[in-house]
């Protein structure tokens, strides 16, 4: 595993913790882990393989096992505060972004993830569904219906 390809992988691993967990912050830490743990597991990551789906494995997994303590744990007073967007200098941009998260987050954990990964994430289908332990077709599935219902709530707002 070369520093240079994780550096240059950086960017992707942030957009992809920044729709997993809302916030800036908790997106960072997740970013640090990922690298961390892939650091200390180094050893097992083979050789000509694709590093990408390594990594994004490797964060997907910490996110679910970090989400599971997390619920053991009380939860905050204020769940509906989130971290403001990036400012915009177009004023409608700014909305439109504000209504694509909300749908976003309207979507199951699975859509949204199918989605961001396919979408935003760059992977093909097949390492999609490998990253989301699931058949090819499921993931399909999964993206198709993020796509409509996210088309449908865009729509009705």
């Amino acid at each position: 595993m070369m520093k240079d390809d994780v550096v240059a992988l950086l960017p992707d691993l942030r957009a992809f913790a920044r729709f997993m967990c809302r916030e800036r912050e908790a997106a960072d830490d997740l970013v640090q882990n990922t690298i961390l743990q892939a650091l200390d597991k180094q050893a097992q990551f083979e050789q000509g393989t694709n590093l990408k789906a390594w990594l994004f494995t490797i964060m997907r997994n910490r996110f679910y096992s970090d989400l599971r303590a997390q619920r053991r744990r009380p939860m905050p007073m204020d769940e509906s505060a989130t971290a403001p967007l990036a400012a915009v200098d177009n004023p409608e941009a700014s909305l439109e972004l504000k209504e694509l998260r909300s749908a976003l987050w309207k979507l199951s954990p699975e859509a949204r993830e199918a989605l961001i990964l396919i979408g935003a994430g760059g992977f093909s289908y097949e390492e999609a569904a490998k990253l989301c332990n699931c058949a090819v077709g499921t993931l399909k599935a999964r993206v198709s219906r993020a796509r409509k219902t996210l088309g449908g709530q865009l729509k009705e707002e």
